[in-house]
């Protein structure tokens, strides 16, 4: 293995790498799932190098195949700290617990960096769409730098004038700006742009 190569692994194990998961829920144990899922949830939360995890549950108006079906994100900061916690005895332990309560296996998606914003779609045995492959870095790199920059030079400004009117303590005022700011870049801006260009960031 090349130099290159050994630089390009180590920084990929030393980024933050996240993790989504979907499983589908047996509809006449899904009081079950959802305790299971709470469960499993705090215990990556204690996890070393956790950073966080969010759960998505089916709506109301899904489509039978998918009303059942949970999306569970989680980050951790790197790479080894995820590693630790695949390799624990405690996950194997949620994991035989969960098993009964799932209709299949899990599908399970991993990124690293942006990849989380660029790609859009998820590969599950109801849906004939495949997933993107992460575009070429340089590309994520070229989108999400314009549109921070304009973010931190209309919103962010906007957001810090209102909190400061309500007399809101400088570091809480970062923090809701910052808030805002990824709220928005992963749930409304980058979907949009990730569509949009995506005849351009995924051409190969």
């Amino acid at each position: 293995m090349s130099e290159e190569e050994d630089d390009n692994n180590s920084n990929k194990h030393s980024e933050p790498v996240t993790v989504i998961v979907k499983r589908i829920a047996k509809k006449d144990r899904i009081k079950e799932f959802e305790e299971w899922l709470s469960g499993i949830s705090n215990e990556v939360s204690r996890q070393e190098g956790s950073m966080g995890i969010d759960i998505i549950k089916p709506t109301s108006n899904a489509s039978t195949k998918s009303k059942f079906e949970y999306v569970i994100i989680f980050r951790f900061n790197n790479y080894d700290n995820l590693a630790k916690w695949e390799k624990s005895p405690i996950r194997n332990e949620w994991l035989q617990k969960g098993r009964k309560l799932i209709e299949a296996d899990p599908d399970v998606q991993k990124m690293t960096g942006l990849e989380f914003w660029f790609t859009p779609n998820f590969k599950d045995e109801y849906s004939s769409m495949m997933p993107l492959q992460p575009p070429p870095r340089y590309k994520m790199v070229i989108v999400t730098i314009p549109v921070i920059s304009i973010l931190l030079m209309t919103l962010v400004p906007q957001i810090h004038f209102l909190t400061e009117m309500l007399s809101i303590p400088f570091p809480i005022r970062l923090v809701i700006a910052l808030t805002i700011t990824v709220l928005l870049m992963t749930y409304v801006i980058m979907p949009f742009l990730t569509k949009l260009l995506k005849p351009w960031l995924f051409k190969t």
